[in-house]
């Protein structure tokens, strides 16, 4: 090979290395992200908002696609594409993950954690236990944001728990079932989009929801009281795949992580104001709004006391301890 030759090579090499370098400390990245949720849920606006924040942070070294409302994947087939690797990311609802171990619906526990304070306890409690568990799968949550808390829709004021004894009430799992039958009401399965005919026939008389299902559904067309209850507060997560962050600069990972710490912080804030705001609604519309009574709240306690107690009986002896450190 000629000298000529040999330094067109090099020069070519060089310029091509030139051109990697000048195009940042590090290869840029794009992520797919899949969530489950459609874009004008708080959930997507704060998730789309801290891919914003990444890519800022990362002057455009990491972008991330968010593919909301399952249009990536379906919401039981997040994690495992996470896990799989076939996304670097994610969203979904932590309770699905019941079935691999109870503490990942402890949140969902009715009244055990009855306000946002209690629900951030809570959190700190069964994070460490989350962490563990998802770390054997090579996962990591980044973060966590909550749901508006579940009240009690009636067609009725309901002062005790009592006063539920024989209404028909919408129970939708296995957890609000088993509530409505300790609370000897007659559970009642009914889909979200027959509620407003279920109430009219008569075929359910009250329900456990959010304030926001309330108001999509258009509550006040067909009961009339919302008890604040804020029976449970459950928790959507963001969850990442460990081996993909790894391959980061240090710097983008770091840059990831405060990310990731600004959408916590704003996605609890965003939650507490999607309440109120829809609790506004309710009001505006013509629903009561009621704030449960010392008598009210502690005969639902007393069912949250049974149903914790058999949730603990199924998680084992962690269970007892997790419950311990909470309290």
């Amino acid at each position: 090979m000629n000298t000529f030759v040999i330094r067109s090579l090099r020069a070519g090499l060089t310029g091509a290395l030139a051109l990697v370098i000048g195009a940042g400390s590090s290869f840029a990245a794009s992520w797919d992200m899949p969530t489950p949720y459609p874009d004008a849920t708080f959930h997507t606006v704060n998730i789309k908002k801290f891919a914003e924040d990444v890519k800022a942070a990362t002057n455009g070294d990491l972008t991330i696609k968010v593919h909301s409302a399952g249009s990536l994947f379906k919401h039981k087939q997040i994690k495992k594409a996470i896990r799989s690797g076939q996304v670097p990311i994610g969203e979904f609802f932590m309770g699905l993950l019941a079935n691999e171990n109870p503490v990942f619906a402890m949140d969902t526990l009715p009244f055990l954690a009855s306000d946002y304070n209690e629900a951030t306890k809570l959190w700190a409690a069964t994070k460490p236990k989350i962490d563990a568990l998802l770390e054997k799968q090579g996962l990591m949550v980044l973060f966590s944001v909550p749901w508006p808390p579940q009240g009690v829709y009636a067609k009725k004021l309901i002062n005790t728990a009592s006063d539920l004894k024989g209404i028909k009430f919408r129970a939708y799992n296995a957890s609000t079932t088993r509530l409505a039958e300790l609370a000897s009401a007659v559970p009642t399965q009914i889909e979200v989009a027959d509620l407003a005919q279920g109430f009219a026939t008569g075929r359910i008389e009250a329900m456990i929801t959010s304030p926001s299902t309330g108001v999509s559904g258009k509550a006040w067309d067909y009961l009339s009281h919302f008890h604040h209850t804020q029976a449970w507060i459950p928790k959507n997560v963001v969850v990442i795949n460990k081996a993909a962050l790894a391959k980061l600069s240090p710097a983008t990972q770091k840059a990831v992580l405060a990310a990731a710490a600004k959408a916590e912080k704003r996605g609890w804030d965003m939650s507490k104001a999607e309440t109120d705001s829809k609790i506004a609604v309710l009001k505006k519309n013509g629903v009561t709004i009621v704030t449960p009574s010392t008598a009210l709240m502690g005969s639902l306690k007393k069912i949250g006391a049974t149903m914790s107690a058999e949730w603990a009986k199924k998680a084992g002896d962690e269970g007892q301890m997790l419950l311990k450190a909470y309290k």
